[in-house]
């Protein structure tokens, strides 16, 4: 009893202390994590930011609440009969001090500038953070006026409150500005009715009746296509500078933004950008996409539009110096009636606001908003101009602590720390493999038994999908020759879409271009074709996927081949893995095209348990095993269909992928990984055209994926169905001659 009576007393002289020195620790994490998860899709990191977003506003109000109590309280001892006099002098000076603690969790409330929502959803609820606003400002002015007023701190407190509900006003509207909705309403232009057809067709239909030759002429927009030339001479040549990059990166955002509310363009915006582009080596055109991903980033996520304008900096201003103003004037204040300790956390809330405001200014000083906003502000004197220069110069080193650091060269201690804390996206390609999967998990003899007790452990909890990510998926570091080849791929193909249908039909291919329309057709093309165009999208995957694996595993690398079909054969598996980590582990992105994937994948998995269960696969190395369990795979005799002996209740395509797979041995060496390794490129970016915008742009804050910048790459190249307004002509002409 003397314990419960202990902790009892512990809790009510400290909770509200605690509390708030708690709020202060969770947005200490998020200005300073927040970043992090754009960086890396880590499981532990997102968790950590997750949970502190979570807490973060509950602190903060439950801060409040107790605030609130503790005054009333303190209240109702002070009108008791006989209450000593020093002690009621004390406690006036205590709910003093808790008055003027009430604002700081206003300006918590408000949160860091790095995070307002943690998923897109967050920022559908803006009109709920509006009414948590008037609620909770309502509450902070009741605890005020509760020791108003014979407040010693009134003057600091009412700084505060205006830097509170200036942070928890800018967070309310950044909200409000990131909501999808709202932003497809921004994002549309004016109504453009057209030429006045009625009118022009009264006139011409009075000159025909008076027998004169009439005929109508469009007159062309002026000076845009002379605009799209000069843009495309003045940008030629590789992007050494960051800070150009950045440039055209915001350009270009400016232009697109409108891609992730599944909004239209013009054909002289798809012309403008596929020049750009088309122009740009492969690694410009990444650094370029990067950074364009990261305005679209910070837009959902943060509160940079906000706080990046000329009315954003000035209530910044006013915020951080009615803050600074307060800590001069607590400083100055007689303090004896104040305990120590909350003097000490007094100074630690002020010191913290600061501090965090200050760490808040100077991410948006050394920001690509910042880098884009003075490359593209009008020239001045001579004095502005040398400023802008030399400030330009230092964010150049900054921007290129940022740059990608490709998977062949690996970094240093110190050049992996730099790519922790400076790098736009994860760099990392998940890795999710279907045969590794039912080798490790499907057969207790190579599963071990804390695998096997974990595993229960998790089945138990439901949590198996949780488990299956930790256990089987790795992850491949992102290489500069991948992205070359994904990037060629797309070129040639951006080359051939000159006409709306044919870059739709591009688009919708997820095959069978690369056999109809390249080098490698053969007379064995109609048989792999049956694996494209007669199966659904996920059985397709499925197919090629094991396919690839059966190829990969059985057969040596050819010393003859050259380095670019080695390259290729590497770029299958790769590509091959992480399709099936998409389908698998984030269905999400496949949703429009994954049909009964999982289904496949569960049943197919069955299938092949069964199979190496009844095998003796032996070998000390996992890699060894999966060799000789491909090898086995592909001595199966496969002269009837699986679904003739087997049925079509099972949707297993194990067989079906290793009959496949022979027909892809009988392909020469190079033609065969040429062939598997464009058919890949061409399965990811269906993928990537087909995944929903709004599933883009989610996946930004989870370390990013790279079917995100397939998907933006053909944006730009005007692969896809966005480029269906016509600009060619202004208005009309009514000509009237002989």
């Amino acid at each position: 009893m003397s314990f419960l009576s202990g902790t009892t007393k512990f809790y009510d002289k400290w909770n509200v202390r605690g509390f708030v020195l708690f709020s202060l620790l969770l947005q200490t994490i998020l200005i300073l994590f927040a970043p992090f998860r754009k960086r890396t899709g880590r499981g532990f990191v997102i968790l950590l930011i997750w949970l502190a977003y979570l807490v973060a506003d509950w602190a903060a109000n439950f801060s409040v609440g107790l605030i609130s109590n503790s005054q009333k309280d303190i209240r109702q001892n002070r009108e008791q009969p006989n209450y000593d006099q020093h002690a009621a002098e004390l406690a006036a000076d205590h709910a003093d001090i808790l008055a003027f603690w009430a604002p700081f969790l206003l300006l918590h409330l408000g949160g860091p500038d790095t995070i307002t929502a943690f998923a897109l959803e967050d920022n559908a609820l803006w009109l709920r953070h509006l009414v948590g606003l008037i609620s909770q400002v309502s509450a902070a002015f009741l605890v005020f006026n509760q020791s108003f007023p014979k407040n010693k701190l009134w003057i600091p407190t009412v700084l505060l409150f205006v830097a509170g509900i200036i942070k928890y006003v800018e967070r309310t509207y950044a909200l409000f500005l990131a909501n999808l909705d709202k932003f497809r309403k921004s994002k549309l232009k004016e109504a453009d009715s057209g030429p006045n057809y009625a009118k022009i067709m009264e006139e011409y239909a009075s000159k025909k009746e008076a027998k004169l030759p009439t005929q109508i002429e469009l007159i062309p927009e002026p000076n845009k296509e002379s605009k799209i030339a000069r843009y495309a001479a003045v940008d030629e040549g590789p992007l050494d500078d960051d800070v150009k990059a950045v440039k055209h990166a915001y350009r270009f955002f400016k232009i697109f933004n409108g891609l992730i509310v599944d909004l239209i363009f013009s054909f002289r915006e798809r012309d403008e950008s596929r020049m750009f582009f088309e122009k740009r080596t492969p690694g410009d055109a990444f650094k370029v996409l990067a950074i364009e991903l990261n305005f679209i980033y910070e837009v959902l996520y943060t509160k940079v539009v906000v706080v990046h304008s000329y009315r954003g900096y000035s209530v910044r201003f006013i915020s951080w110096c009615a803050v600074v103003i307060a800590l001069s004037l607590f400083y100055t204040i007689d303090k004896n009636g104040f305990r120590k300790v909350d003097v000490g956390i007094t100074y630690t809330l002020l010191f913290g606001a600061i501090a965090l405001d200050t760490i808040a200014l100077l991410m948006l000083a050394f920001s690509d908003w910042t880098a884009a906003s003075i490359q593209n502000s009008p020239k001045r004197n001579f004095c502005i101009e040398a400023i802008k220069r030399w400030f330009l110069s230092l964010l150049g080193y900054y921007l290129r602590l940022k740059r990608i650091n490709w998977g062949k060269n690996r970094p240093s201690c110190f050049g992996r720390a730099r790519q922790i804390l400076f790098r736009r996206w994860s760099e990392s390609l998940n890795q999710f493999n279907l045969i590794h999967y039912c080798l490790k998990d499907g057969t207790k003899k190579n599963r071990g038994r804390f695998a096997s007790f974990f595993r229960k452990c998790f089945s138990l909890l439901n949590l198996k999908d949780f488990y299956d990510t930790i256990a089987y998926v790795s992850k491949k570091p992102f290489e500069e020759n991948l992205w070359e080849f994904i990037f060629v791929q797309l070129k040639k193909k951006s080359e051939l879409a000159d006409e709306p249908e044919t870059a739709k039909r591009i688009c919708s291919a997820r095959g069978e271009w690369v056999l109809q329309n390249n080098d490698w057709t053969t007379e064995g093309s109609s048989k792999l074709m049956h694996y494209i165009v007669d199966v659904d999208f996920d059985q397709s995957l499925i197919l090629w996927h094991i396919a690839t694996d059966l190829c990969y595993h059985t057969q040596t690398i050819d010393e003859s081949s050259d380095e670019d079909t080695s390259n290729r054969r590497e770029f299958c598996k790769i590509l091959s893995d992480y399709m099936l980590y998409l389908l698998i582990m984030q269905p999400t992105m496949m949703s429009a095209v994954a049909g009964i994937g999982e289904i496949r994948f569960r049943d197919t998995c069955a299938e092949a348990i069964e199979f190496f269960t009844r095998k003796e696969l032996k070998g000390e190395k996992i890699i060894q095993v999966q060799e000789q369990a491909c090898k086995m795979i592909l001595d199966v005799n496969t002269d009837v269909d699986p679904v003739a002996v087997k049925g079509d209740r099972s949707k297993s395509v194990l067989f079906d992928a290793c009959i496949l797979a022979k027909e892809l041995r009988k392909l020469e060496y190079k033609k065969r990984w040429g062939v598997m390794s464009e058919m890949w490129v061409e399965l990811l970016s269906y993928a990537a055209s087909h995944c929903r915008a709004n599933t883009h742009a989610a996946l930004l804050s989870k370390g990013g994926e790279l079917t995100t910048f397939v998907w933006l790459l053909m944006a730009h190249f005007g692969l896809g169905s966005q480029f269906q307004i016509n600009e060619g002509h202004a208005r009309a002409k009514l000509i009237v001659g002989k």
